[in-house]
């Protein structure tokens, strides 16, 4: 029988955690193969080669840039800490949350997210390493923006003094607009005909309507239409070319139809009148210094956890 000497307690500190690590590899679905390829340990916690292939595959598909090894590996430990910082405070996301996330990202990709996931594996990137980053990113943001809520505020006086610095007038034109959406409904799969034939009518109403009264009585009793509830909104809160179809609009008519997956939409606009409230310039720079403050308190905070963090290279 061979015997193995122990030379002294660091090494078997070092063998009890090595054994820890397979054996957690082991538990969480990692082959024996990548369990046994542990790239760096954070915290007593392992990154394996096999992760540092994933991102540096995911992060190619997303950027189109291959970036150098120690840049994954340090975007890997940067979010084991802060995992682990999350946690400590009591935000820990589960499963089901995570999931609705992947569902999320994919609505926006307009893909369903059994695409995604096929579309991942066919570019050799598994689903998980995706939900990995995503469940660092929502834990992130959400510890950050609790812990320094104070602190991440902008005075609407910064903002003030930053549209003056910028060459914009203080009464820059806005407005805050109260309007009723419409929508005369098509049902989905109709032909083209059918979708003219609304648009027709739409037109047709929108020389007849003069007021929100007027809206209101068509549009609550027309079959296959609707009118929603009142809604209130600043220039701020709407797109450019919406904003301008409101401005040309007369107040109680109907904007242009638009064809979309409901079917023929219109607004009904119930009234305008000038605001300070805010103007898409002020919305812009406000939006602007809360990303340089979050950025700049961000940073800072990791900066602080990754030195306090134990990271041993394999």
């Amino acid at each position: 029988m061979t015997m193995t000497t122990l030379k002294s307690p660091h090494h078997l500190r070092s063998l009890i955690a090595g054994c820890a690590v397979v054996l957690g590899l082991l538990a969480s679905g990692v082959s024996p193969l990548h369990a046994q390829s542990v790239a760096v340990l954070v915290n007593g916690e392992p990154i394996t080669n096999y992760d540092v292939e994933q991102r540096t595959k995911l992060n190619f598909l997303t950027t189109h840039r291959q970036a150098p090894r120690q840049e994954i590996i340090d975007e890997l430990i940067s979010e084991k800490v802060k995992i682990k910082e999350a946690k400590r405070y009591g935000v820990d996301p589960t499963s089901s949350d995570i999931d609705q996330s992947y569902a999320q990202m994919s609505s926006r990709m307009r893909i369903t997210p059994e695409q995604l996931t096929k579309s991942l594996e066919s570019q050799g990137v598994r689903p998980d390493t995706l939900k990995a980053r995503l469940k660092a990113e929502m834990v992130w943001s959400s510890l950050v923006r609790g812990r320094y809520k104070e602190s991440l505020q902008v005075g609407e006086k910064d903002v003030n003094d930053a549209v003056q610095e910028g060459g914009e007038p203080t009464q820059t034109d806005a407005f805050e607009y109260k309007m009723q959406p419409i929508v005369l409904i098509v049902p989905r799969g109709s032909a083209p005909g059918a979708i003219e034939l609304r648009k027709k009518e739409a037109e047709a109403l929108r020389e007849r309507v003069q007021t929100c009264d007027q809206a209101n009585a068509y549009f609550k009793t027309m079959q296959n239409a609707a009118i929603r509830d009142s809604v209130v909104k600043t220039s701020a809160d709407i797109p450019g070319p919406l904003r301008e179809l409101l401005d040309k609009t007369p107040i109680g008519h109907l904007t242009p139809p638009e064809v979309t997956k409901q079917g023929v939409e219109m607004v009904v606009l119930c009234d305008r009148k000038p605001t300070k409230i805010d103007t898409p310039k002020k919305r812009e720079i406000r939006e602007k210094m809360f990303v340089q403050k979050y950025e700049k308190k961000q940073k800072a905070y990791l900066d602080e956890l990754r030195k306090a963090a134990m990271i041993e290279y394999r």
